[in-house]
């Protein structure tokens, strides 16, 4: 008899995973896949750390994560740094002072508020109602219409008029010249890879790979006092309301015979023509490797394609639309009458997490829960 059963193996499943077993727990972590670590799963490709499910970027300004995760990995010092490609002309991501000078030339911070303040009057925008008037009033029709509409429409598979206004808010936009994508105090990629973080977390920990929990629910559940579950609410109670919807992607990963295919980690393909909305190259996620790197005499990249998701897909982003947000309240109700489920992570509270805020919430999930067990 174990005290908890872990379903799902990725982030927030290992740091709960790790936390009950450091307050002397016993743990069986369970997970359908052949391999641990979700969606931050690396494989190692001639010398190379691919992420198998896209991209990994850690960045946060949690100093408690911060501790936390350097418990288990190294990290280096990567600074996401992505190149916007429209129709073969580059761009700055983010938004700053070389894109605005690469867009129309101004050299001054005034100067390129003054243009993106006119497209905007011009616009007639003075409360967003949709990312398109969001984005519009942060920098301008002429970014918009080249950097931000097409990978927008692309990856949701929606128009940007019938897109809510919150997605966009996010988007850095600077009147400088700096370079690093996420405003984080503490930005990096593990040495050792993802799976090396989350192979470290359960060291000692049981682990099943290959395991279907829903299939064997009644078996598993036998087996544990109680259950943390990290897979998708709607599949946990058979989908009673209807499926919540996903955007889904799709990659194609190759490996090249040569050292340098795009000479940056991440380059965003931003006109509608282009299928794929970005191409990833793995190698130079390894922070200062440039030579090391090119001594590498391969290199692997990889084309993302969003789609609509369907079942049997893999689910990435939530919808999160008044329809979606109505039907996951529902399957909300129902988890808060399961008294001996803890539901948590992406897929469980249907919303996108980035990595830090995963791990906050489950390092807070095991605090509670092991409070309330003293009681």
């Amino acid at each position: 008899m174990y005290d908890y059963l872990v379903v799902g193996a990725g982030l927030f499943g290992a740091v709960f995973a790790q936390q009950a077993k450091e307050k002397g727990f016993s743990v069986l972590v369970v997970d359908k896949r052949d391999h641990i670590a979700g969606n931050v799963y690396c494989e190692t490709v001639e010398g190379i750390h691919v992420h198998k499910y896209g991209a990994h970027i850690f960045h946060t300004n949690d100093e408690k994560v911060w501790q936390y995760v350097n418990r288990f990995a190294d990290f280096n010092r990567f600074t996401n740094s992505p190149v916007a490609n429209y129709k073969g002309e580059l761009y700055s991501l983010p938004f700053n002072m070389y894109t605005f000078n690469r867009m129309w030339g101004v050299v001054t911070p005034e100067q390129a508020r003054e243009v993106i303040e006119a497209q905007r009057n011009a616009a007639g925008i003075r409360e967003p109602r949709n990312l398109e008037e969001q984005a519009i009033s942060l920098v301008g029709t002429d970014i918009y219409e080249k950097l931000v509409k097409g990978y927008t429409e692309k990856q949701w598979g929606r128009a940007c008029t019938e897109l809510p206004a919150f997605i966009i808010r996010r988007l850095p936009v600077r009147y400088t010249f700096d370079n690093n994508y996420f405003n984080a105090k503490y930005q990096g990629i593990p040495e050792e890879s993802y799976t090396g973080l989350v192979k470290a977390m359960l060291e000692g920990i049981e682990v099943r790979l290959g395991v279907d929990y829903l299939e064997h629910k009644a078996q598993l559940d036998a087996l544990a006092r109680r259950v943390v579950y990290t897979g998708p609410i709607d599949a946990y109670f058979h989908y009673c309301h209807g499926p919540l919807e996903y955007r889904s992607v799709r990659f194609e990963t190759e490996l090249l015979e040569i050292p340098n295919f795009q000479g940056n980690a991440a380059v965003n393909y931003t006109d509608r023509d282009t299928p794929w909305t970005r191409i990833i190259e793995h190698k130079w996620f390894r922070f200062g490797k440039d030579d090391a790197g090119n001594d590498l005499p391969k290199t692997v990249i990889s084309r993302e394609y969003s789609s609509e998701w369907k079942p049997g897909d893999e689910p990435y982003y939530p919808v999160n639309d008044q329809r979606n947000s109505v039907l996951y309240a529902a399957y909300r109700q129902l988890a808060e009458q399961e008294t001996n489920v803890l539901f948590g992570g992406r897929l469980a509270e249907y919303r996108y997490y980035d990595m830090d805020a995963v791990i906050a919430s489950a390092l807070s999930c095991a605090e509670k829960e092991f409070a309330e067990r003293k009681k």
